[in-house]
């Protein structure tokens, strides 16, 4: 089995180059980089929260995550600029294509009831974002193990013009996407 960059380099930019004729190899959308991103809202009140938190998004991710600060204070919520809330990761390259692959063909499947993507995650920019309520569908996460479950939301960024180009590369790519009763 190919893996999701050779399978992305091989056959995906056949299929698009066929389907939106473009002119040449580098016409074709490519994803650029994958964004991670946690929000922990009760890091304030126990920090502790937050190294349990990078300690299982490093397992998932492969890579250090950056804590997040707030940017301004909100006092409905009790938090202050400059309080820890969050962490991310912007992953490019192999580590991106890994985490793809590792995304689309182990931890989507293990979602209970899990009916597809919804394609409203699209921004008109090519930009893909999902949600996941929790990190344990992961197979590196030990269920059993883990201190604190969250969830996570992941952003797909791509160079395609349009949703239809996101979208079709994406499909190819291996997400799984709701299919519409149209």
């Amino acid at each position: 089995m190919l893996s999701l960059k050779e399978s992305y380099q091989k056959e995906i930019t056949k299929k698009m180059i066929d389907k939106f004729k473009y002119k040449n190899v580098f016409s074709v959308p490519k994803v650029e980089k994958v964004v991670v991103n946690v929000g922990v809202g009760e890091a304030r009140e126990n920090p502790k929260i937050l190294e349990f938190v990078e300690k299982d998004l490093s397992i998932i991710i492969g890579q250090k995550p950056a804590i997040t600060k707030a940017k301004k204070a909100i006092s409905g919520f009790k938090i202050r600029k400059g309080d820890k809330i969050g962490m991310k990761v912007t992953l490019r390259g192999k580590r991106m294509y890994d985490f793809l692959e590792r995304l689309t063909r182990i931890a989507l499947p293990r979602i209970r009831d899990f009916r597809g993507l919804s394609k409203k995650g699209f921004d008109g920019h090519g930009n893909y974002n999902l949600g996941l309520k929790e990190h344990a569908v992961f197979a590196e996460i030990k269920y059993d193990k883990t201190e604190k479950f969250f969830g996570f939301q992941v952003t797909v960024g791509t160079n395609a013009k349009s949703n239809e180009e996101a979208e079709e590369l994406l499909t190819l790519m291996g997400f799984p996407f709701e299919h519409s009763n149209k």
